[in-house]
Formats: structure tokens, sequence, C-alpha cells
């Protein structure tokens, strides 16, 4: 059996990136650093471009850009453990195709796997096949945010599509992705995606529908991001869909309602090539790191994650402080 990690955006630029210049390179982790290291693998939306290079994007209108410095955050994702960065989203563009090539030049040499973005559109619809243990995880990375940032036949950028089921070229897009990482004969197969706006509570109707096309397909694990708010939980014929993650670090404005500051680390056992267990251990952003959440809460995280997933046909369990689904 093996344990692996996934999280909401890791964003470490701006205020982030300020704050590690002056302190050790895990302090990011907080007091969950310990934990995440115990995992066998640990995958993460990486809502930022790794580089001192570039400058802001200008072509269309963008109010936030997102830049770490590599010679801390690349060391930093190291003393997490993290083995895969998703780049499939809106922000990974937001200093340029320098910072862009410079991102994947540094996770390369780090030995972090990735997908979602490349230097054309082939290399960022390209999975990711990560060695864990003596298993093999598949992912195929895709984002429906910022047009402006989609790769092209010669053109570098995200690996973009509308989750549309109904969609042929979504349909085409996916589907041979997905056939790619098969190839690799996985022991898990995810489909990592940034999908729909900021701050929407719960995934529309088409993602529902877009999820259960990917059960269809054979993926065990969809790793949903994008809305800064996690989602509940569904279990589509035997496919664990974790429709948002929330947010994991970052330094943003928190809403006083929905409280973005909050989610879980989602921790899955594979045992025999099928996920057996979902652990959801409370975390909470504060100081601009990641920290177990305090008891208020933690408390209010499992009540929400109850409430939403409950309404989609998923009970949890809990155990100690944290939520438990045997799929």
């Amino acid at each position: 059996m093996v344990r692996l990690g996934f999280t909401g955006d890791v964003m470490l630029g701006r205020l982030v990136d300020e704050h590690q210049r002056r302190r050790p390179e895990d302090a990011v982790w907080g007091d969950v650093v310990d934990r995440l290291r115990a995992l066998d693998g640990l995958f993460v939306n990486l809502e930022c471009c790794l580089s001192t290079r570039g400058t802001p994007w200008t072509e269309t209108n963008r109010a936030f850009h997102f830049r770490a410095d590599p010679d801390w955050a690349v060391p930093a994702l190291e003393a997490a453990g993290v083995d895969y960065a998703s780049l499939a989203n809106n922000h990974v563009l937001d200093y340029g195709r320098p910072a862009l090539f410079d991102t994947l030049a540094s996770l390369d040499d780090a030995g972090i796997a990735h997908a979602g973005a490349g230097e054309d559109e082939s290399a960022a619809r390209e999975p990711a096949v990560v060695a864990v243990e003596d298993r093999t995880v598949a992912v195929v990375a895709f984002t429906d945010n910022t047009p402006e940032y989609a790769a092209g036949p010669e053109k570098p950028g995200t690996a973009r599509v509308e989750f549309d089921a109904d969609d042929r070229e979504t349909r085409r897009a996916v589907g041979d992705a997905l056939s790619r990482a098969r190839d690799a004969d996985p022991d898990l197969l995810v489909a990592s995606l940034h999908w729909g706006p900021n701050m929407r509570e719960e995934p529309p109707p088409e993602f529902r529908s877009f999820a259960r096309w990917l059960a269809d397909e054979g993926v065990d694990l969809v790793h949903g991001h994008s809305a800064h708010v996690f989602h509940g939980v569904e279990v589509v014929d035997g496919t664990v869909v974790l429709y948002d993650t929330g947010d994991f670090v970052d330094d943003y404005a928190v809403d006083s309602d929905l409280h973005n500051d909050r989610s879980f680390l989602f921790e899955v056992s594979v045992e025999d090539g099928e996920i057996d267990e979902l652990r959801l251990f409370p975390t909470e952003i504060y100081d601009y790191a990641v920290h177990e959440a305090g008891s208020a809460a933690a408390d209010w995280s499992r009540r929400r994650m109850r409430r939403l997933s409950a309404a989609m046909g998923t009970e949890f369990e809990r155990e100690g402080e944290e939520l438990v689904l045997e799929p």
C-alpha cells in the first residue's frame, strides 16, 4: 500500500516569496511538514511560476501576477517531498515565456514531475508518469482558465480545454492524453483539473457530467482545484472525485464567509491498483504558511465538507481530527 497526498493551490509568490527569503526553506509548510514528508507521494497544483526573469503579462488585463524565486521555492518543494506539480492553471504564464521556461527547467532539475504546460500544445498535454515506491501514478492536467495562456502547435502555454463531455474537441484532447497515460500501465490514473471561477461553492452540473465521463474513461482520481474553496467529494462508479481541493498555501485576502484559508490535505491509500481509503486532514493558512487547523477552523471545515459531500451521496466517518471515506 502507498499513501499519496493531494493539495489545493500552492501559491509561493508575492508575500509568501517575500517572507520565505528570510526564514527556513521548509517554513512555508508550517507544522504540517512532517506529515507531508511521511507520505509516499505528494501531488500539488503549483499556482505560480518559478523564476526571477520575465515581466508581468500585459497582452490582456491581468489583476494578479504570481512568481517565486526558485532559489528557495524549489528547495521548499523538495523539503516537503513534492513529487508532482500541476501547471495547467491561470498563473504559470504570469511573467511570460521566459518565466514559464524557467519553471519547467527548475522542476526538471529537481526531478519533480509536471504536466499541463509546455513549449507547445503537444508538450502541454503530455501526461506525467510518477514512480512512487514500487507503484506508478500517471497524471493528465488540463484547465479551462485564461484562454490567452493556452498553448498552440508552435506556442508555449497551458493545456486548455472546455470541460464539456459533449464537446468533441475536448473528448479528443483529454482522451488522447488519457490514452498516453494508460500506456504506462499505471497503478493510479489521475486527472488534475484547474476548472471554473474563483469562489464558486460547488461544482456545476457540467463538471459533474465531465467527472462521469472521466470515470468511464478509467480515471481513478479527479484532483480538482481553482475555486480557492473546497467542494464536496463524490464517488462515481469507484472513481474518487475531489471537485475542488481549495487553497493549501498563499497570501490571499480571506473571505469571512467562505474561508478560503481553510481546506484539507487529501490523502489516498492505494492498494492493488485501487483507492481503498481517503483521509481528509484539516489545514489552515496563516503567517504565509500552511498549518494544522485550529479546533474551531477544523470543526467548520469538517461540517462543511460533510454537508457538501452528503448532497452528492458521500458519507464521511470521523477518526480523531480526520474525515475518512472508504470508497
